[in-house]
């Protein structure tokens, strides 16, 4: 077993509240008050990990320096590196310009050194998040170029404090990535031994959430995580190196449904996850005596978790869901790409954010069409009425009925009905008859819906006053829409009562 506490809670920058943090005037937190907030996350909510982004948004690079000063009496109780833990994201070069990864090794060198000369544990930072991880190479470029990076500065600057190695976190980013993370692992662990002469001590894989589900939808993404969770159970036994799996849902359901009153199907469903990520709406659209509750209640029960074994057998299943509902969930994204768009520049922001496109980064897409971010993305349907869990969803239950594969849905996915469910509540079938009316959306959106309420034996639509008051709000939306009008108030107002902008 590591020696080292493995976290149970990491809280995120993801920017996907509606209402404003107990400790800030409005909505939209600034980069520097972003030290402020891993304060709190740690000191108010008991968070056990934070997660600095460096990748795709303006980053502090002081945070370091800006915790001591400020809240120095609470890192000597609660010291950083060893009771709680702050992790940097930063970017792939694979993707995007490399040369804030300089900066981030930088600051992770200095704060080690910084914390020596104040009495403290150190390094504080020892852990980088790796995004789009597909490639052993994406892995081992961390490592070398980390290590090339701490000679120079020990060498250059007498640090005391020696680092030749950290901890890389690769995150897996789309359903064909979670169907091959296992054997990408396993290979990493390999050349990790043969570069350093012995295997790391422990991995946390993390898997992502909201952008496997943007790319392939719902059901696809749930039933690859599962094949994922297995995978790493196998890998951990046959490297005999610890797998410590991350996972970054957000509120709804279709970034993974994990808020403060739906943690135990979110357990239930993750079962092998040992770190969740708790992202803003998590953290400031729910009182706060439930998000902390929520957070102990997580704390407690993520660490008994064991993953389901999956055989050869069942994935094949599984990847043959996975393409069917695939086929129709991109089919129709690409249709309504436009509308997507038109409706995500509406949405109000809440951070600040970089480009990512061009020289500043990448770019979403599904097929040929460009998309907003995840949090965008899911924030325009759900205006609109129109809750992304659902598109695709009749015609890919029906051909997968007809396939004999309707089982493994419901065995893999426990949460299915729930999410369905869920996602339905948040249903303007006024605005989808409009919206086919308009060209906007095609007429095979309206055979979803009626498929998917016959073979699953439901009826979708709202149900409380809260839902009904969001379809008129969407309602609202789509003739504001129509008129080329202000929308983000409205589209802020009807997030209010789903508790999650996007």
């Amino acid at each position: 077993m590591t020696d080292r506490k493995i976290p149970s809670i990491m809280a995120s920058q993801h920017p996907d509240n509606v209402f404003a943090p107990h400790w800030n005037a409005t909505p939209y937190v600034t980069t520097y008050q972003e030290t402020e907030e891993c304060y709190r996350a740690f000191h108010d909510l008991g968070c056990d990990e934070y997660m600095w982004d460096w990748e795709g948004k303006l980053v502090d690079e002081a945070v370091i320096d800006r915790l001591y000063r400020k809240y120095l009496t609470f890192f000597k109780k609660k010291q950083l590196g060893r009771d709680v833990f702050l992790t940097y994201r930063i970017p792939n070069v694979s993707h995007e310009p490399g040369y804030r990864v300089g900066r981030a090794y930088a600051g992770l060198l200095s704060a080690a050194e910084f914390a020596m000369e104040l009495g403290l544990h150190a390094p504080p930072i020892f852990e980088l998040i790796l995004p789009m991880t597909e490639h052993v190479d994406d892995l081992m470029r961390v490592q070398k170029t980390f290590n090339q990076t701490a000679k120079f500065q020990a060498e250059v600057f007498k640090h005391k404090v020696h680092l030749d190695r950290v901890n890389v976190i690769p995150l897996f980013e789309g359903v064909s990535n979670f169907l091959t993370a296992g054997d990408l692992l396993s290979e990493y662990i390999d050349q990790y031994k043969a570069y350093y002469g012995k295997r790391p001590e422990y991995m946390r894989p993390f898997i992502a959430r909201s952008d496997p589900a943007l790319n392939s939808g719902i059901v696809p993404t749930t039933l690859g995580i599962k094949v994922a969770l297995s995978r790493f159970k196998e890998v951990a036994a046959k490297q005999k190196v610890e797998l410590h799996p991350i996972i970054g849902p957000g509120g709804l359901p279709f970034r993974g449904h994990l808020h403060p009153q739906n943690v135990e199907h979110f357990v239930n469903e993750f079962r092998g996850i040992r770190t969740a990520i708790i992202q803003s709406s998590f953290r400031f659209d729910w009182p706060e005596e439930e998000v902390i509750k929520a957070i102990k209640y997580l704390k407690r029960q993520l660490p008994k978790g064991d993953a389901e074994s999956i055989g050869k057998k069942e994935v094949a299943q599984i990847e043959q869901v996975i393409t069917i509902f695939e086929k129709y969930y991109r089919g129709t994204i690409e249709k309504i790409a436009d509308l997507i768009n038109d409706i995500a520049a509406h949405v109000p922001p809440r951070r600040e954010r970089m480009l990512h496109i061009g020289l500043l980064g990448y770019s979403r897409k599904v097929g040929k069409k460009k998309m907003p971010r995840a949090i965008s993305f899911t924030a325009s349907l759900y205006s609109l009425g129109l809750p992304p869990e659902l598109i695709g969803l009749g015609r890919a239950l029906e051909e997968v009925k007809k396939a004999g594969l309707l089982d493994v849905v419901y065995r893999y996915y426990k949460n299915f009905e729930h999410d369905v469910k869920t996602a339905g509540y948040f249903l303007n079938k006024e605005n989808l008859e409009f919206l086919i009316a308009d060209g906007a959306v095609p007429a095979s959106m309206r055979k979803d819906i009626a498929l998917a309420e016959e073979i699953m034996g439901i009826e979708l639509g709202p149900r409380s006053l809260e839902h009904f008051v969001h379809r008129n709000s969407t309602s609202n939306v789509y003739f504001l829409h129509q008129e080329d009008r202000a929308r983000d108030k409205e589209i802020e107002w009807a997030a209010k009562w789903r508790k999650s902008l996007g």
